[in-house]
């Protein structure tokens, strides 16, 4: 099957790009070849651009606190289990503890290291980290793996509350929906969404081998998906077959 995830609103499209950044950064830092650690570096400044926003740890702390309301919720429920929801709501202290321990934006604290602040202004620039323009980084790219990791996971350890944070209530987020089976008559499909809801994320899965892709686009009121398919030049057009696939709303 193939997820494709699409945010009913800014917060959570904030969030999806962190954690994409996040498990992009997770794979590249236990690699061992200096190109990918060049990459790890990049990957870590934008995390610090994406979470640069200055209400994003306001954000992320506000939604730690609702999450915390909701399954209080659900005490003294005979069928929710009272040791899932202490387990729960110990990690979202954790986090809520964490992030606010976290002083300035995200990343703040590597902004004070020069050497790293050198390397991020010219990593936008093709070809700006050359041996020529930052010597000092070609030769940290030549030390043993070992170092390198090592210095990656301090650099990386500024953002950890940040991402496991994120982790935990996209978890929460995407548990909320229950997936149901539809149809999309000529590749289209549209359902109007009940008032009084306020939904935060959309999951589509696609069986494996289908030859559409989905354009998605939703609101407060409507969801609306069209299939597309590529011809034999490339180019993007409406498909005009009957796709099925599972839809879920999380709340």
């Amino acid at each position: 099957m193939i997820l494709y995830e699409h945010p009913f609103n800014e917060r959570i499209r904030t969030y999806l790009r962190l954690e994409h950044l996040f498990l992009r950064l997770a794979e590249l830092v236990k690699r061992e070849s200096p190109v990918d650690h060049h990459h790890a570096l990049a990957t870590i400044f934008e995390i610090m651009d994406v979470g640069a926003r200055a209400d994003l740890k306001t954000d992320v702390l506000k939604d730690i606190e609702k999450q915390k309301h909701v399954l209080n919720g659900y005490r003294g429920n005979p069928v929710i289990s009272e040791r899932v929801l202490d387990d729960i709501t110990a990690e979202l202290e954790a986090c809520f503890s964490s992030m606010n321990e976290l002083s300035g934006k995200v990343g703040q604290s590597l902004t004070e290291n020069d050497w790293l602040m050198s390397i991020r202004s010219r990593v936008g620039i093709p070809g700006g980290t050359c041996e020529f323009d930052l010597p000092a980084y070609h030769a940290w790219q030549h030390l043993s793996v070992n170092v390198r990791q090592h210095d990656l996971q301090r650099w990386v350890s500024p953002l950890v509350p940040l991402a496991e944070s994120l982790n935990l209530l996209l978890r929460l987020v995407r548990d909320s929906g229950a997936p149901q089976k539809v149809i999309a008559p000529a590749g289209q499909y549209q359902q109007m969404l009940p008032q009084g809801r306020t939904f935060q994320l959309l999951r589509l899965r696609l069986r494996s081998g289908v030859a559409v892709i989905p354009e998605i686009s939703c609101n407060r009121l409507m969801v609306s998906v069209r299939f597309m398919s590529h011809d034999n030049d490339g180019r993007q057009q409406a498909s005009n077959e009957e796709t099925v696939f599972d839809l879920t709303l999380c709340t």
